[in-house]
């Protein structure tokens, strides 16, 4: 009999203030209990009562609410970086620190063997004071983390911030000159004196370990590449996806998908977060990209800033010239199952990390428009290793043109162009290596087995 399955581990999660965080933790969660292991789960209190719907083993994970102080300039009642603009989540990340002494007061009553965190960088220190584990567990790719374990600083050159660094097992997935303003935001404040690189470098640097979301089949040599550039074990715990939900999309949905051929839909959306359509420029010019590329389309974006619908933002006749054929929703839609729907052939995204691996599980043709760096790096590997999609180009002032968005979709969507045949080939290839349940099974026996060799 393994180690892991007779030895049962007790877990803390300490999740940054994200729902792109709080949900991979939960996942990962899910997955250790299914293995009889206990799990104690730190978040704010208003966040629990929706995570509590998405826990499978409530015998074994145990939330421990968190109450959050003020902290000014942050938005009143803000406990997750949901409805927080990114230049203030640098006091969201303030209010994180603030929890110390309640995570200190969980951790040592409870007393679990180690702690999972990510952005909280003095966890490893507190996890030394009380005698157990710290592992960080990173739920952003393996070449975001690798490519800042240097220093990075404002008075940089557009050439020292772009430059690899030592080793870096490619030369393709990398930022441009032109797109260095994703990144400088790594060198600005992010709570209590701190950069964000600081804190995320302060963070891994103080782990016992590092765990990634992800398994050697996507991100091999980057994971072998941050294991000797920090000079740590590295664990995966694969991606850690949840079981195919057997529910039904909803009735509206499928009656329009409905009325159109297999694989004929392009679908989009950009996630809550994004900030691509804040400008009713972009969002319209989105718009007409999709309708130039003469196909149906069901896009879910958000209203630009100033407009409280979507229908307010649309292009001048745009409503009248798609109709039949293209559908723009305001609201939440159920992504991981419209990606199922059989009529559905090409998806439009920002190539976030969950994202990603909602689309590599998908059968769909992958148009990418990245957004921060972390999305930036993801596209990378998918277009440039993997091949398994294409991103739109940019403008100068990398701005979305629809000329370039109708092109990219146009370009996969032909059934006789080479390219759009290699990228399904790929696409197909990895798509069976990822939905093998053996896989999955194993890497997460295997994590459990280096969290075990942890606290030997």
């Amino acid at each position: 009999m393994r180690k892991s399955e007779c030895s049962k581990l007790h877990i803390a999660m300490f999740p940054w203030f994200a729902y792109g965080h709080f949900i991979p933790f939960l996942h990962l969660s899910n997955k250790l209990a299914e293995k009889g292991h206990k799990v104690s789960f730190l978040l704010p209190k208003e966040v629990q009562p929706k995570l509590e719907k998405i826990s499978l083993y409530p015998n074994l994970i145990r939330f421990f609410p968190l109450l959050l102080s003020h902290v000014d300039s942050l938005p009143p009642g803000a406990v997750s970086t949901s409805g927080v603009p990114m230049e203030l989540q640098k006091y969201l990340a303030i209010a994180l620190d603030q929890t110390r002494d309640q995570v200190e007061a969980i951790l040592r009553v409870n007393k679990p063997a180690m702690v999972l965190y990510d952005f909280g960088y003095w966890v490893a220190a507190l996890a030394r004071q009380i005698g157990i584990r710290s592992v960080h567990y990173a739920v952003v790719s393996s070449m975001s983390l690798g490519s800042i374990s240097r220093k990075l600083a404002k008075e940089m050159s557009v050439e020292e911030w772009i430059e690899v660094p030592p080793g870096f097992p490619s030369s393709k997935v990398r930022i441009k000159a032109e797109e260095v303003v994703v990144l400088l935001f790594k060198a600005e404040d992010f709570g209590n004196g701190l950069s964000f690189q600081d804190r995320i470098s302060t963070s891994v640097k103080e782990s016992d370990a590092i765990a990634f979301r992800t398994c050697r089949e996507i991100e091999g040599p980057f994971v072998d590449y941050v294991a000797q550039r920090f000079g740590k074990s590295v664990f995966l715990s694969g991606p850690c996806l949840p079981e195919t939900q057997t529910k039904q999309i909803e009735e509206k949905w499928v009656n329009w998908l409905s009325k159109f051929e297999p694989s004929s839909v392009v679908f989009c959306s950009f996630g809550s977060q994004s900030m691509l359509t804040n400008t009713k420029q972009q969002f319209q010019e989105l718009l007409l990209g999709f309708e130039l590329s003469g196909l149906p389309f069901l896009a879910a974006l958000s209203p630009p800033q100033g407009c409280l619908t979507v229908e307010e933002a649309f292009p001048e006749g745009f409503e009248e010239r798609v109709e039949g054929r293209g559908s723009v929703y305001g609201g939440w839609v159920p992504q991981e199952l419209l990606l199922k729907h059989p009529s559905v052939g090409c998806f439009v995204n920002h190539c976030g990390y969950g994202t990603m691996w909602e689309f590599l599980l998908s059968d769909c043709q992958i148009v990418l428009i990245p957004e921060i760096s972390v999305q930036v790096m993801n596209t990378r590997l998918m277009v440039e290793e993997l091949k398994v999609a294409v991103e739109v180009e940019r403008g100068k002032n990398r701005e979305i043109l629809k000329d370039s968005l109708s092109k990219a979709i146009k370009l996969v969507m032909d059934k006789d162009n080479e390219m759009a045949g290699l990228l399904k080939r790929n696409h197909s290839k990895l798509k069976q290596i990822l939905s093998n349940r053996d896989l999955q099974e194993k890497y997460i026996n295997n994590f459990i087995q280096d969290l075990q060799d942890l606290i030997k």
